[in-house]
């Protein structure tokens, strides 16, 4: 009973000492064993690993790529358009060594923020250089390479690889863009109103040849009308001079039928004349034939 009691307490011990002298590192981990504060040992690998315990510490970062937005910027390139960049990169631990020297216990946030500072001067310095039509241009993908390469350089002294970076919007700032749409506008109505400066003209032209063509059509009729009343009345007194030729007396009846047709209408005017007027000759005569 005496041994059991104490058997159970050591085992127990025992155990603890065990489950305190072993750590897993994660295949998505690399990790550093400590010694007292003082880096002993950089694990890439994932397995079991063994640690003296109240004497070791172990230190985990994650080796995966991760992520890094950046806040926008404003830059000016060479043609002074200022535009607003917003940019992010990717990123991993290359050595975790150098990286815990850099960032103490900071940890991946404290890198982060560390980093990027460096991408930011990286992109004024880059993107400063060039043209706005070139950074909105198919270009940017080898600015964003040269960004890339440059961050590269310097990030390496915090024990990081920069992946690679993306330029994720570049615009005018908020105040420029109610004076570009404003001059995006006038131009618009500018054009318009020339457009519709030149429809104008246009119709009138139609509209002129139009009424030329009418005048021109209308003239033509009308001369070839009085032409053919010409022609008419022409024939028309021909045939009334051979009458009056072939048989006077019958001519002058016709005449004055024609007369009284036309003068008494009702209607008319009165007229007042002499019962002995020649008008009347017809109506009175007993020897016309």
């Amino acid at each position: 009973m005496n041994r059991s009691a104490f058997i159970m307490p050591v085992l127990l011990v025992a155990v603890v000492a065990v489950m305190s002298s072993v750590f897993i590192v994660d295949e998505r981990e690399k990790a550093l064993r400590l010694w007292f504060g003082e880096i002993t040992q950089e694990i890439d690998e994932p397995g079991m690993y063994f640690k003296v315990p109240f004497a070791h510490e172990i230190v985990t970062y994650d080796k995966r790529i991760l992520p890094l937005d950046t806040q926008a910027l404003e830059v000016t390139p060479l043609d002074d358009r200022r535009l607003v960049v917003d940019a992010f990169a990717r990123w991993r631990i290359a050595d975790a060594t150098t990286f815990r020297r850099a960032v103490r216990t900071g940890g991946v946030e404290l890198g982060a923020r560390r980093l990027e500072p460096i991408l930011t001067a990286e992109l004024r310095q880059v993107l400063g250089g060039v043209t706005s039509n070139t950074i909105l241009s198919a270009d940017r993908v080898n600015l964003m390479t040269q960004i890339r390469d440059g961050a590269r350089l310097e990030a390496a002294a915090l024990g990081v690889e920069i992946i690679d970076v993306r330029i994720k919007r570049a615009d005018l700032p908020t105040q420029n863009l109610e004076a570009t749409f404003g001059r995006m506008r006038a131009e618009r109505e500018r054009e318009a109103a020339d457009e519709i400066a030149r429809g104008n003209e246009a119709a009138q032209r139609v509209r002129a040849g139009a009424d030329r063509t009418v005048v021109e059509t209308v003239s033509e009729a009308t001369k070839n009308a009085e032409i053919i009343r010409g022609e008419a009345d022409a024939q028309r007194n021909a045939i009334f001079a051979e009458a009056f030729g072939r048989d006077p007396e019958f001519f002058a009846f016709y005449r004055s039928l024609s007369a009284y047709e036309n003068s008494l209408k009702s209607g008319n005017s009165s007229m007042v004349m002499s019962p002995d007027s020649e008008f009347f000759e017809y109506l009175k005569s007993d020897n016309v034939k």
